[in-house]
């Protein structure tokens, strides 16, 4: 009969055979209940790394079947071909406790949700599962970029994934082009490489003449810093502010044009203002009919990949028809209009 040595089952608090889910709820129960920043009994620390070797095994499928087989003896190399292939399966735990803890809980403390200020449970807290009330995203309690295992049971940190931004522009910043300072707040780790601490950090954009809305802008690894991830990348997306006067088509801009019923069928001249303080004057002598545009060839914004050539102004008329003629107006108008 095989000598079992540590029973990480008993330790979790659960019976052979238990779950994948049942085992991440175990961990981190008994987590939460040992960890030392909370238990202030002599024990609390070697505790706390005895249910993190637990968890580092029985988490893992390939350690759990070992162990479930050969014990804690076969499994740190004691039983001859424990581990398959006819060699020694040679498991020591050399994960930092607390790293697996943060990542477990994807670099936050549970304890700011779950505790008082003097280290108790907050009252009205379910004692049987201290996790109850924290809201965890993913599955059984993993953050979102759940770290893996290499070999001998080290992390191998992933990053988390890209934190985007909106960077808002005005027509005119995107037509001389221009530069926008974004303040933002993220995680450091401090020099003992398990806490954290928040700082701000001021990005600066160069925002280039003709950038299009969507142009994507990434800063690498800016993003929050925990002792078992990568810093996420952070990105700003452009976005156009809206303009009093124009309407953005790509590189081209959209100017409206009012005008009345009459200079819509006797011909009339609009001043058109461009994004540099100019104006162009449109004449026409032709009846405007609905929908009609005018072209201004080279008043738009810059082109992203040739910023010495530009867009066009597009016009579009917008016929005010009246709201009420008197008689003899519509007397003078049907003699004067065709009739087809």
């Amino acid at each position: 009969m095989v000598k079992m040595g540590k029973d990480y089952y008993s330790v979790l608090g659960i019976k052979k055979g238990a779950s994948d889910d049942e085992i991440k709820k175990a961990y981190r129960k008994q987590a939460l209940k040992y960890h030392p920043d909370k238990n202030k009994s002599p024990s609390a620390e070697e505790k706390f790394k005895e249910i993190a070797e637990a968890y580092d095994v029985l988490s893992d499928p390939k350690k759990k079947d070992v162990y479930d087989r050969f014990g804690e003896e076969g499994l740190k190399g004691g039983v001859p071909g424990g581990g398959g292939g006819g060699s020694n399966f040679s498991y020591t735990f050399q994960g930092d406790p607390h790293a697996m803890f943060a990542e477990f809980f994807g670099g936050r403390s549970p304890f700011e949700h779950m505790f008082g200020r003097n280290g108790g449970m907050d009252e009205g807290m379910d004692t049987d599962d201290p996790f109850a009330s924290f809201g965890m995203g993913g599955m059984g309690g993993f953050p979102r970029s759940f770290n893996t295992r290499g070999p001998g049971g080290a992390l191998t940190k992933k990053q988390d994934p890209p934190v985007t931004h909106d960077l808002r522009v005005s027509l005119e910043e995107v037509f001389t082009g221009c530069t926008k300072k974004m303040k933002i707040s993220r995680k450091r780790l401090n020099p003992d490489g398990r806490t954290t601490r928040s700082e701000d950090k001021i990005l600066t954009v160069e925002v280039k003449k003709g950038w299009k809305e969507g142009t994507k802008i990434t800063f690498p690894k800016e993003g929050d810093e925990t002792p078992s991830n990568i810093p996420a990348d952070v990105v700003f997306v452009v976005k156009d502010k809206p303009h009093p006067v124009y309407r953005r088509d790509g590189s081209d801009i959209i100017y409206s044009a009012k005008i009345t019923l009459k200079e819509a069928l006797c011909g009339c001249t609009v001043n058109v203002p461009t994004l540099d303080n100019r104006t162009v004057n449109l004449t026409t002598q032709d009846i405007v009919r609905p929908g009609m545009k005018r072209r201004v060839t080279g008043e738009g914004l810059p082109l992203p990949k040739s910023p010495d050539r530009r867009g066009d102004l597009i016009v579009e008329y917008d016929v005010k028809f009246p709201e009420r003629l008197s008689q003899s107006a519509k007397d003078t108008i049907a003699n004067v209009l065709p009739a087809s």
